[in-house]
């Protein structure tokens, strides 16, 4: 029961901050739950599966660009479908899981440090076509984002539409789109852990032979989760197209994969909640640094000689990474757990969810 009130009150918070903040910490805000939608697909991969991801971005990529090939017209420069952009959003989040299936073989028969090296690929593959594939992408100067049109309701700049005296323009109408998306993300996501294939997973990341044993397909829910967690890195990169409203090529590099192994590395390791804590933690980090740098020591504002507050907040969560590992071994999610539970029932905390990860398991056998 308090967990349901602190829900609802966390519920009510978030639907009220469109009336208090400015555009861009509600930017920001979308930016943390576009983050917290593909950190729980991560997680479903990393944390439950135990497979080790390093080409996360590349899928976000793809859904990005993909709504925005679909829902763009075309011009002289660039190709676009000009669909309808609820259609645009769903096809580009079925491109990302179709990149993931094409990628899943490999997924399934890897693990651990060995699949995050083939992933990395992905890497160097889609770094390369954003660059070079100027007539979708639009190169190195990206491309602007369509603005989303749902039932005849514009998520755009216009604020002929007002509540409570607060024009609604893009930001505002996105962030409630955000949330929900975010909460229908979570629900199906503890769904799925929750049920037979998150026990599957779980027993796959904790003892592969016995699973196989068991009589669990091991290759083919590997191939699974892999497509899943590219779909909900599709739908991210749907939202984090719409809240920039423009694509940007050099975006989507090694660095965001590695701040997405850090969310849910501080956030605990398959858990729900605590992808969407380190997703928050990680995203918004570097805002609050940039608002609030001049006030704190070594750091810079951005353009001057110093630490930026983009380079203060990657060494802040390199440390928490390296300080969750050795400290807080479930995260964020494994200390509210604890905090939870009563002194007398409290076990010691595992080691298992941080180590699976960097497990080397690259042979299975077949059932």
């Amino acid at each position: 029961m308090p967990e349901r009130l602190l829900l609802i009150a966390g519920a009510a918070v978030l639907a009220a901050l469109p009336f208090h903040l400015d555009a861009s910490w509600l930017q920001a805000g979308l930016f943390a739950m576009a983050a917290a939608i593909g950190a729980i697909g991560l997680n479903l991969l990393s944390g439950s599966t135990g497979q080790l991801s390093l080409g996360h971005a590349f899928f976000l990529a793809v859904g990005a660009y993909g709504y925005v090939f679909f829902a763009a017209d075309g011009t002289a420069e660039t190709a676009g479908l000009g669909l309808p952009t609820p259609v645009a959003a769903v096809l580009a989040v079925v491109s990302a899981g179709l990149a993931g299936l094409l990628f899943s073989p490999i997924a399934g028969r890897l693990g651990g440090v060995y699949l995050g090296i083939a992933s990395l690929a992905l890497i160097f593959l889609g770094q390369h076509l954003l660059f070079n594939l100027e007539s979708v992408t639009g190169g190195y100067n990206g491309r602007d984002v369509p603005a989303l049109r749902l039932a005849g309701f514009a998520f755009d700049g216009r604020s002929d539409l007002s509540v409570l005296g607060v024009p609604f323009g893009a930001m505002e109408r996105l962030w409630f789109l955000g949330l929900a998306l975010v909460a229908a993300a979570a629900f199906f996501a503890r769904g799925v852990l929750t049920g037979r294939p998150g026990r599957a997973m779980n027993l796959i990341r904790d003892q592969q032979t016995a699973a196989a044993v068991m009589g669990v397909p091991v290759a083919r829910v590997r191939s699974g989760v892999f497509t899943l967690s590219s779909m909900y890195a599709g739908l991210a990169g749907v939202l984090l197209a719409l809240a920039f409203q423009r694509t940007v090529p050099d975006y989507f590099g090694m660095i965001l994969s590695l701040e997405y192994l850090a969310m849910i590395v501080i956030g605990g390791l398959g858990s729900v909640g605590g992808a969407i804590a380190g997703a928050a933690f990680v995203t918004l980090l570097p805002q609050i640094l940039t608002r609030y740098g001049d006030s704190l020591p070594l750091v810079a504002a951005p353009g001057t000689d110093g630490i930026t507050p983009a380079d203060a907040a990657r060494h802040l969560y390199g440390a928490a990474v390296v300080g969750t590992v050795l400290f807080l071994p479930g995260g964020l999610s494994g200390r509210w757990a604890r905090l939870r539970t009563p002194p007398g029932r409290r076990r010691a905390p595992s080691l298992h969810h941080n180590a699976v990860i960097a497990r080397p398991d690259t042979e299975e056998p077949n059932p």
